[in-house]
C-alpha cells in the first residue's frame, strides 16, 4: 500500500473563493482511477502542542502500490490540476508513506 498525503497553504486564506476553488479542483482528483481511496479536509478543531494546524486543506489518497501513484502523478487530470490549481497555494507538503 502507497499512501500519499498533501497538505496546502493558500496565497489567500481569507478568500473563501480561493478555498472553493482548490477544494474542487483537488475533489476532481477523487476520479483518477488509480486511487483506492480518497480523502478531503480541512484541520480538525483539536489542539494541543504536537499538531500541526496551520495548512487550509488536505488530502490524503491510498494507492494499492508505488507503482499506481507514480501513474497517478503523471495523470492527465492531476497534470492539469497542478496547472489550474497552483495559483491557489503558498505552499504544498507532502508525505509518502508505504506498509
Amino acid at each position: 500500500m502507497f499512501i500519499h498525503t498533501v497538505f496546502f497553504w493558500l496565497n489567500n486564506p481569507g478568500s473563501e473563493e480561493d478555498r472553493k476553488a482548490l477544494r474542487a479542483g483537488i475533489e476532481s482528483l477523487k476520479s483518477i482511477e488509480h486511487l483506492q481511496a480518497a480523502y478531503v479536509g480541512t484541520p480538525a478543531d483539536t489542539r494541543r502542542p504536537v499538531i500541526d494546524h496551520s495548512y487550509d486543506l488536505s488530502l490524503t489518497f491510498v494507492f494499492p502500490d508505488k507503482a499506481a501513484q507514480d501513474a497517478y502523478q503523471e495523470h492527465p487530470t492531476h497534470l492539469k490540476f497542478v496547472e489550474n490549481c497552483a495559483r491557489y497555494w503558498q505552499r504544498v507538503q507532502v508525505y509518502d508513506v508505504v506498509e
